[in-house]
């Protein structure tokens, strides 16, 4: 099996020309990961202009997870809605309606997803199911009544000592097995010239995204140098090793392990030295 990784910035990933009659009243949408890498999960990177929305619709074949990195808006799950803001962590389930809205007048939100076990859009089963409205936006902002949200800051940091890769790092894992999910969302904070040692994941696929620094992603003989706006996909049972190469500021990294809800799950295995 080949662990070579792929990597991509999203300036290199083009925009995608999504039809606003289908709902997608979105500035910018690009696919920086999808089925034509090798991926059975595709990824998209959102950015929201002030006022800009993504209408009520689901997807039939998968959930999704996101990660609003930046900006405020509201979310709605079926008849629920809630606020979210830079850090929220949602998991949508399969077949179920939901949407965002940036409601600033002033900033863009940026949000990041995963159409889990989905190539692409149409993989995914996407169904447009109706505008959003000013009585959508009016209800009450409660929480959702289905899915997971949950804030970054509210994830404790987990004890992953027994795994030496993230030893060095400080590990939360938002979404997983813990709170229903059978998929893991995880942050990733590498200290400055820190590192994440080489391992491998034979139970699931990686793809990471860095949120903010500079490093290099090594698998065997493959290195590659990264940046804010870098994502890294990892077939399962490939080895990887992440440094940061910036010897004052933290390297922060969003991670999906595809199949696997907790550390325990991943089939964890200690690589030889690929740095």
């Amino acid at each position: 099996m080949t662990s070579v990784i792929t990597t991509i910035h999203i300036d290199d990933v083009p925009i995608e020309k999504m039809e606003k009659r289908e709902g997608w009243a979105i500035s910018e949408f690009r696919l920086p990961i999808t089925k034509t890498c090798g991926s059975s999960t595709s990824v998209f990177h959102s950015i929201f202009r002030p006022g800009s929305t993504h209408a009520k619709h689901l997807h039939d074949n998968c959930e999704e997870i996101a990660f609003y990195q930046k900006g405020v808006g509201v979310v709605g799950q079926s008849d629920s809605r809630a606020e979210v803001t830079s850090g929220h962590c949602r998991m949508m389930p399969k077949g179920t309606k939901h949407f965002f809205f940036n409601e600033t007048e002033t900033e863009d939100a940026l949000v990041i997803g995963f159409y889990i076990g989905a190539g692409d859009v149409a993989d995914s089963g996407y169904r447009f199911c109706g505008h959003v409205t000013d009585a959508d936006l009016a209800m009450p902002r409660k929480g959702l009544n289905e899915g997971i949200l949950v804030n970054l800051s509210e994830a404790a940091p987990l004890d992953a000592k027994k795994y030496k890769a993230w030893s060095e790092s400080e590990l939360r894992m938002p979404i997983g097995r813990h709170n229903g999910s059978a998929n893991a969302l995880i942050h990733v904070r590498i200290p400055p010239s820190g590192s994440v040692n080489p391992y491998s994941l034979k139970n699931c696929e990686q793809i990471y995204y860095v949120i903010q620094g500079t490093g290099a992603a090594a698998s065997d003989s493959h290195r590659v140098e990264l940046r804010k706006g870098h994502f890294v996909f990892v077939p399962k049972g490939g080895s990887l090793a992440l440094r940061n190469l910036d010897s004052a500021e933290p390297m922060e990294v969003l991670g999906l392990f595809t199949g696997a809800g907790s550390l325990q799950e991943t089939g964890y295995a200690d690589s030889v030295d690929s740095k």
